[in-house]
């Protein structure tokens, strides 16, 4: 569920990333939401569009290049999302030496605040073929908002340790998806 947001003008980035785990996918979830990243690019409409997936093919030293269909361009904003099961070691972003590649700026006021999404697996990410698939980050794109997204694989149970340190965020809007895992008994 974690996003970086940049800034490039270049016609196409590199990214190289690094894993925790040797095994990169699940016999129910694919390499590419498992371990994969993805890159997405604001529109001139505003809308964020999919670029390219970076594939993972081992632990150490994945490597994608992903180019823009516009080409080289002024400026564009970018999302590149992290894997969503397996952890990330490394994450390097690299553009050509006569190509920017800088930090945006800061969303508009009205903007800032995040969405706080609490929930079980399918909020972290479960089972989404890409990282950018995860129904909190297409979300996050379609109300171009920051995204908290704090699901748990099988313990998305309510608990009030959770619900304590949640209280104590100032969200725009808590998202609850715990029904999955919440048992009756």
């Amino acid at each position: 569920g974690i996003c970086v947001r940049f800034v490039t003008d270049a016609a196409a980035v590199s990214l190289r990333w690094s894993l925790t785990r040797a095994s990169l996918a699940m016999p129910h979830m694919p390499a590419t939401g498992v371990s994969g990243v993805d890159l997405y690019a604001r529109a001139p409409g505003g809308s964020w569009q999919f670029v390219g997936n970076g594939r993972p093919g081992a632990q150490d030293g994945n490597l994608a290049t992903l180019r823009f269909p516009d080409g080289a361009k002024a400026r564009r904003e970018c999302l590149v999302y992290l894997p969503l099961y397996n952890g990330t070691r490394s994450l390097e972003i690299g553009a050509p030496p006569d190509a920017h590649l800088e930090t945006p700026a800061p969303r508009p006021e009205g903007l800032r605040k995040a969405l706080v999404v609490y929930g079980t697996s399918i909020v972290q990410g479960g089972c989404a073929s890409r990282p950018g698939m995860a129904w909190p980050a297409v979300l996050g794109r379609l109300l171009d908002r920051p995204v908290i997204n704090l699901g748990f694989s099988g313990a998305g149970t309510m608990e009030p340790p959770v619900a304590e340190p949640l209280a104590e965020l100032d969200p725009a809007a808590y998202l609850i998806d715990c029904t999955w895992n919440m048992h009756v008994g």
